[in-house]
């Protein structure tokens, strides 16, 4: 009933179309959704059959412009994901994106400044604020994406115990990687970053954009809105480097090595003493809100 609710008033081209659903009197309770033929992201990445040469890097960018158009979208509509992942965002024949599955969707009243409620949502995606302080916000939607923009970059899994413990998630991973400027140890080498100019760049700027949404103080997040124009803005990046002179590979890199900066405010500061959490490795706790704040538990 939750995702009839939210869906029915909803509609936008990379959202997943609800179609109908049975009675709540039926004896199978089943929601009807467009089909979407190729799979899920994660699929795509690094699933039971990966093929993640097909997924090259233009088309990688424009799933990561698509999807943060629909979670602007879904901002926009006072609604908040919640569980933002690749698995949960959809490909269609022309790897166009269909972001589904909200059945953890909570619409999010204009105002107030967080929902309190018991954290959900999947190992690896969730925002540690909410995970702490049982805050629910539309900057938590912004931390799962900052996660989803590493996968894209890295082709690596959110949770990966196979990595050494502090780096066992990939938000961590890549956080320490950034703070080293250490991209070329992030980025998926087939995508180019070694011998292309114009990957190194966008990929690097896209691991900084990701930077800033895995901020552990949801206040120094951008905004949902702000994370799609600056990926626009990267995607545009293209149209200048085929103009550009011929660069050595020395300056790219000089270029590419440099601490990650924030266009609204400086961020450096972060990079040296950044205390980083994990997103939680179990969300299912049981809790009642206390707040005054319109409160709703799980």
């Amino acid at each position: 009933m939750n995702e009839v609710e939210i869906l029915t008033r909803l509609r936008h081209k990379n959202l997943v179309s609800l179609y109908g659903c049975t009675s709540r009197h039926s004896r199978e309770l089943l929601l009807v959704y467009e089909f979407i033929a190729n799979g899920t992201v994660a699929d795509h990445l690094y699933g039971d059959q990966p093929n993640p040469g097909s997924l090259t890097w233009p088309i990688r960018m424009s799933i990561a412009i698509e999807t943060a158009d629909a979670l602007a979208y879904l901002h926009a509509s006072d609604i908040i994901h919640r569980d933002v992942k690749t698995n949960n965002i959809l490909l269609d024949n022309n790897f166009s994106v269909k972001v589904a599955d909200f059945g953890l969707s909570r619409l999010f009243p204009t105002d107030v400044t967080h929902i309190s409620t018991a954290p959900q949502g999947t190992p690896g995606y969730v925002d540690p604020e909410y995970n702490h302080c049982y805050q629910l916000t539309q900057k938590s939607d912004v931390y799962s994406f900052g996660v989803v923009l590493i996968e894209l970059i890295s082709s690596m899994p959110a949770i990966d115990v196979n990595r050494y413990r502090h780096e066992v998630h990939l938000a961590n991973f890549a956080m320490n990687k950034i703070q080293k400027c250490a991209f070329n140890e992030l980025i998926d080498p087939s995508l180019g970053f070694e011998s292309n100019l114009m990957v190194r760049r966008m990929t690097t700027s896209v691991a900084e954009l990701a930077f800033r949404c895995l901020q552990q103080d949801r206040e120094m997040r951008p905004s949902m809105d702000e994370v799609l124009e600056v990926l626009k803005g990267i995607g545009s990046e293209k149209y200048v480097l085929e103009n550009m002179e011929e660069v050595d590979d020395d300056v790219g890199l000089l270029k590419t090595t440099r601490p990650p900066t924030s266009p609204d405010s400086d961020h450096v500061g972060l990079l040296k003493d950044m205390r980083l959490l994990s997103s939680p490795n179990s969300v299912t706790e049981k809790w009642v809100s206390r707040s005054a704040t319109s409160s709703a538990s799980v």
